[in-house]
């Protein structure tokens, strides 16, 4: 978003603040500004001349001129009568008319602030005759986009040798580049009157928005001859305006005007005068308009009067757009229609059936608000990012469309005469109240305001306050629809006066009390981190495609109605599908093996909601070993498991697999839920080779999820020697024993650990395999052990290894 600082300051005291120090205020207390972008000098000798001599010269597309500077310009010859000569080719040029030159010595303003600005001098034309300096088009300005002629100043404004800045009130401005995102939630900004209004609160200013705004006066009356139906879904358009114009003028201006200045500083461009009319008064106020052709309204819906219906499209509609291009629509698009049939793309772009022209007779205007949510999704699904869906994805309030709707009536008077208004809304809705204790505001900001100062603060943006003992009471002006609890107000008082001047003191709190939560993952991580395992943080909301890739309903999820993105729509129900969502990424990436763990919140909807209608979370553990080759991870996995419970001192069995609609990725046959006692602590298991082809995973991934709830309940008191590392060579075999078919892993397992004990080790299952129909089964480990004293001789370990093997 682009924004003249010209226009910013109208009606601020900035003289004593530097600019330099205005914008870093911005960005500390309102938004981020990316930076700045320096006019001060591009329209330096650029004057307004009057042609005085026009002669065409046979043969040629051009004219030899004579022009009127006033005498201001140097460094130019001059005729007899003090003017000075210049050539030009374009051919609307004419004796009398007021025109734009640019002087020897000037840069043409299209090139300003480029890698090649371009630098006016005197040039000799058909060899014989000297141009000092050009006559310039709009686009040659950087006012427009017109090349079809020079531009033309109305005389009424036009004085040979003023400058152009000091015709159009100061164009040696300075534009202001703002990253909106950070404005998502403050439609209000993004029009000069609440941006301004913000300034002024973060100067300590009192700002008063003009009645038009904030107490609008229809000054016409209705013509009762005048017909106009409007129908609206609420839930798609809570507030829709309409004016009928009759127009008085032809929709036409010959002359470049103030508007395609501030339109041309505001990174728009002059389309005609009712246009460029209703972009000024989007710029002004962050509401989008859209203009109508009244007669062709009429003339697409197939009715007498214009019947406006505003409704979801319907599946596979079709919509040709003003720039030619042809939308397919669906139902999260919403439509204005002509007795049903569509006319318009809501918020985001008008068709060229409806478009109104030189020819127009009247003209209805729109001023409404649409449903942030559906244009979010039309913006991104038909590519539409113009200046008016920007702002009306940002959720503009439905208490200023008639205000705007009028104040357009009162500019556009020259050519449309306001007949009669049409409104959704007949009555204002009550404004919402806040209150707020001081202590409140002192105690989570850590600040000593009194209540006359949070009540200035608050009045200079234009909030009602009134303060009854040690509570503060705010009514919320209509436009700020992000103000609902007295968090709110809290924030509003720190970012204005500063969170930078409030003293960095640390909080005062008590610590007899631990947070045991905290402690158990802290735990946790130390635990798996000592071996080898990896922590990971992932995205809480999730696509709906993720969920349905390990069988989970989306349905069971609860959806994100405004998501920052399309494929972060739902909350997850559980965290293992999103590590294996990161497994492929770390595979690709070249790791053989690796272990993932993450501890984080989950909502499946059915631990429902509270009496605030807010979900219920549940802390829960992840955990995914996945490998390069296909193998069984199980048993590693379970080891893992094993290792982190034993470390919490919780007592546990492996029982039979409970499958639900949370963990269907299991695979049934190789899988196991977790109890302790009777309670079920959670599942683990290899994953279903079908999920594992949709992640591009190996066949026998293993995870394992835990309720950390149950966890902090069922723990015992802390090992803290749980793992001991040695500072001596570790020996790294592997071995496999034959063993009868029947024998219980647990038994041999326990048998070689056994052998294991006095030794730091780590024991790991790799395979198991049994020829059909055989007697006897492989079972191979991976096994890494070293002495805690000493290094082990060539002898000592061959004698360990005997041990092993004999183990059956």
């Amino acid at each position: 978003m682009l924004i003249s600082l010209n226009w910013l300051k109208g009606g601020l005291q900035t003289d004593n603040i530097s600019d330099e120090e205005l914008v870093k205020l911005i960005g500390a207390r309102l938004v981020e500004v990316e930076g700045v972008i320096d006019q001060t000098h591009k329209y330096d000798k650029i004057y307004v001349v009057e042609v005085k001599y026009c002669e065409a010269i046979e043969g040629t597309h051009l004219h030899l001129c004579k022009i009127d500077d006033g005498g201001v310009a140097s460094d130019v010859e001059r005729d007899e009568n003090g003017y000075v000569q210049v050539m030009c080719g374009a051919p609307n040029v004419h004796e009398g008319m007021f025109a734009v030159w640019i002087a020897p010595g000037a840069i043409v303003p299209q090139t300003y602030n480029t890698d090649e600005p371009f630098e006016i001098s005197m040039r000799k034309m058909l060899k014989k005759y000297d141009s000092y300096g050009m006559m310039a088009g709009a686009d040659e300005l950087d006012l427009g986009d017109d090349h079809s002629g020079i531009v033309e100043i109305n005389p009424a404004l036009a004085k040979p040798g003023k400058t152009l800045s000091e015709t159009f009130g100061n164009l040696n401005d300075k534009i202001l580049d703002i990253e909106n995102k950070s404005l998502t939630h403050r439609p209000d900004t993004f029009g000069i009157l609440g941006f301004r209004r913000e300034v002024a609160g973060i100067l300590g200013q009192k700002h008063t928005t003009d009645t038009w705004y904030t107490a609008p006066e229809q000054l016409f009356e209705n013509d009762s001859s005048v017909e106009l139906d409007i129908q609206i879904d609420e839930n798609l358009c809570p507030r829709y305006t309409a004016i009928v114009f009759e127009a008085t003028e032809p929709n036409v201006n010959p002359y470049l005007d103030f508007d395609a200045t501030l339109l041309a500083r505001s990174g728009m461009r002059a389309v005609s005068p009712i246009v460029d009319a209703t972009n000024i008064i989007m710029l002004a106020t962050g509401q989008p308009l859209h203009a109508f052709d009244y007669d062709k309204f009429v003339a697409v819906g197939g009715s007498k009067t214009p019947k406006i219906i505003v409704r979801a499209a319907k599946k596979g509609e079709k919509l040709e757009l003003l720039d030619g291009t042809v939308a397919e629509l669906d139902e999260n698009d919403i439509v204005i229609t002509s007795n049903d049939i569509p006319v318009a793309l809501a918020g985001a772009m008008g068709s060229a059936s409806t478009a109104i022209d030189e020819n127009t007779k009247r003209v209805i205007l729109e001023s409404a608000t649409f449903s942030l949510y559906n244009l979010r999704k039309t913006q991104m699904k038909h590519g539409i990012f113009s200046e008016a869906i920007t702002r009306f994805t940002k959720g503009q309030p439905a208490g200023q469309t008639k205000a705007v709707a009028i104040r357009f009536a009162e500019k556009a008077s020259k050519y449309l005469k306001p007949l009669a208004l049409f409104d959704t809304q007949k009555t204002e809705p009550a404004p919402i109240e806040v209150s707020v204790s001081l202590d409140q505001i002192n105690g989570l900001l850590g600040s000593d305001f009194s209540a006359d100062e949070v009540k200035t603060i608050l009045e200079n943006v234009e909030f009602k306050v009134s303060c009854d003992d040690n509570v503060v009471n705010v009514i919320i002006p209509f436009w700020r629809t992000d103000i609902h609890i007295a968090e709110d107000i809290i924030e509003e008082v720190g970012r204005l006066s500063g969170f930078d001047n409030i003293a960095p003191v640390l909080p005062l709190h008590g610590t007899s009390t631990p947070n045991e939560m905290f402690a158990l993952k802290s735990q946790i991580r130390n635990h798996f981190s000592a071996r080898g395992a990896n922590e990971v943080l992932t995205y809480s909301f999730v696509h709906g495609d993720l969920m349905q890739k390990v069988g989970q309903k989306p349905e069971n999820s609860y959806k994100i109605i405004n998501s920052i993105s399309p494929e972060l729509q739902h909350i997850r129900q559980s965290i293992v599908p999103s590590l294996l969502d990161k497994s492929y990424a770390n595979l690709r990436a070249g790791h053989d093996q690796f272990a993932l763990f993450e501890m984080n919140q989950v909502y499946p909807r059915n631990l429902g909601v509270d009496n605030q209608q807010v979900p219920q979370g549940s802390h829960e553990l992840g955990f995914v070993f996945a490998t390069q080759k296909e193998q069984s991870n199980y048993y590693i996995a379970k080891k893992y498991l094993e290792s982190l419970l034993s470390s919490l001192n919780i007592s546990f069995e492996i029982v039979e697999f409970e499958s639900n609609e949370t963990n269907s990725y299991y695979e049934p046959k190789r899988s196991a839920t977790i109890k302790s006692g009777d309670v079920v602590l959670g599942y683990i298991g290899e994953i279903q080779r079908k999920v594992l082809r949709g992640f591009k995973l190996t066949n026998g991934t293993a995870a394992f999820e835990l309720s950390m709830a149950k966890l902090l309940s069922a723990k015992g008191e802390v090992n803290s020697k749980d793992f001991r590392t040695s500072d001596y060579p570790a020996v790294l075999r592997d071995i496999t024993l034959t063993v009868a078919s029947d024998a219980k892993y647990d038994a041999i397992e326990a048998q070689l650990r056994a052998v294991l004990d006095g030794f730091i080790y780590k024991l790991a299952p790799t395979s198991i395999y049994q020829a059909e129909g055989s007697a006897t089964k492989n079972l191979s480990f991976h096994i890494e052990f070293a002495a805690p004293d000493k290094t082990l001789t060539k002898a000592e370990i061959s004698d360990i290894m005997k041990k092993l093997e004999a183990v059956k």
